[in-house]
């Protein structure tokens, strides 16, 4: 027996919703050496053929001994060092081994297996909330609702739990800022966290 709720417990949102039904653009990897100002940019490095790493943030590239490289930082001490305004050791990259995250609409949702090639990172196609099983922890996109007058998409969220009945009946999940879920790992502080329905989530 368990509490989770199944594909029939989900109403039909693609239904309720009508032609108001959105998918927001997923995000391509573009080589970090096509593109000027780096600092923020949140970046996944690696190595063709080998791997990669993302949640990275990295800053405007310098020279060295004739060769470029990026300062890159895990997320969360990126985000330290922005808040509390303190210098950190940035690790360098060699620049061709950076690819920065770009929100790009030709990225787009897929439930097909898709192969990929090893030469540079892959794209991040969104996934609806309701399709993800373990979504705490990850990166989260909420879509405007019928109500929302700015009809823009909100990022830089993270899920902090899974989905779950809400006091109205509806089928929720608790989502916070990026920063603030950083914040609770290096302060102990519990983020602010924002009720939102199911349908208006995809994961990054």
């Amino acid at each position: 027996m368990t509490d989770l709720p199944g594909d029939s417990d989900f109403p039909d949102w693609d239904l309720l919703a009508g032609d108001s039904a959105r998918t927001p653009a997923g995000i391509e990897m573009v080589a970090a050496s096509s593109l000027r100002d780096l600092r923020g940019r949140r970046a996944v490095v690696g190595v063709p053929g080998l791997g990669w790493r993302g949640d990275i943030r990295i800053d405007n590239a310098v020279v060295q001994a004739s060769r470029t490289y990026v300062p890159a930082l895990p997320e969360q001490e990126w985000y330290r060092a922005e808040s509390e305004q303190t210098e950190v050791f940035a690790p360098l990259v060699p620049l061709e081994r950076v690819w920065v995250e770009r929100v790009s609409s030709t990225i787009t949702a897929s439930a097909e297996l898709t192969l990929v090639s090893l030469d540079a990172p892959p794209g991040r196609p969104p996934r609806a909330a309701r399709d993800v099983k373990a979504i705490t922890g990850l990166r989260v996109v909420r879509v405007p609702g019928p109500d929302d007058k700015t009809g823009r998409d909100q990022r830089d969220l993270r899920a902090v739990t899974e989905a779950y009945n809400s006091a109205e009946g509806d089928i929720c999940i608790r989502v916070c800022r990026e920063i603030e879920w950083y914040r609770w790992a290096w302060s102990g502080q519990p983020p602010k966290t924002l009720e939102v329905p199911i349908h208006l989530l995809w994961a990054e």
